[in-house]
């Protein structure tokens, strides 16, 4: 298996330095490493990104997540080892990326409003730019065909 190019971001410098950009923005939110990549993974996830799923689980291995915690992501509705801030990430993780799948609102007042109750403004807003960015990377990788383990 080969990738079709390389990925796009690298191709043009300036659109990587945007999401560099992004990320710095990010990392200065509060929001905790941990969470960011349990974001990701989930997201990374849905859209069935083999690359990004693969990033996401090694980051969160080398930051010490628990092996348990890091297997059950895709069920964490069903596994105890989420915490109520965690569970509140996800579900607006999942809201966001899947908003097609809604026939109503893209992301339900509840939701929302679990979400905010957990993180102030600038975690929150980091939370919306982590599954914003990934679902970006997502769409590159899966055009592209990237594939886990590649490295730029």
């Amino acid at each position: 298996m080969e990738a079709r190019m390389k990925n796009p971001a690298y191709v043009l410098p300036d659109a990587l330095k945007g999401i560099q950009n992004i990320f710095k923005g990010i990392n200065s939110s509060g929001l905790s490493q941990e969470m960011q990549e349990l974001v990701g993974l989930r997201v990374s996830q849905i859209n069935g990104c083999s690359a990004c799923v693969h990033a996401h689980v090694q980051n969160l291995n080398k930051a010490g997540t628990s092996a348990d915690k890091v297997a059950t992501v895709a069920a964490w509705r069903e596994s105890p080892f989420f915490d109520d801030a965690e569970r509140a990430a996800l579900a607006l993780a999942e809201a966001a990326t899947r908003i097609a799948d809604r026939s109503g609102e893209a992301v339900p007042d509840d939701i929302w409003d679990a979400a905010a109750d957990h993180f102030n403004e600038q975690e929150l807003s980091a939370v919306i730019l982590v599954v914003a960015v990934t679902n970006l990377f997502n769409r590159l990788n899966a055009t592209i065909k990237e594939l886990a383990g590649a490295t730029w």
